[in-house]
């Protein structure tokens, strides 16, 4: 099994946005507001299910996702 952060279950995403809103659509800053998420630098720990991984899809050049089977380097 692989190590697990703190507080990180498996079947978990964490999500941290990584570039700002300003600018993109409405329907995308919705989207990134629905992933709990505002500010740059800000995570979110989130399950692993299809709905989130849509949600992903639409802002992927916002965000960096990071599964929990992944180390921190």
């Amino acid at each position: 099994m692989a190590d697990l952060s703190p507080g990180q279950a498996p079947g978990t995403l964490t999500v941290t946005q990584v570039r700002s809103a300003i600018g993109t659509k409405p329907k995308q800053r919705g989207t990134l507001r629905a992933l709990g998420l505002g500010r740059i630098g800000k995570s979110n720990t989130l399950p692993d299910r299809p709905e989130i991984r849509g949600m992903i899809a639409r802002v992927p050049h916002l965000v960096e996702v990071r599964a929990p089977d992944e180390t921190e380097v």
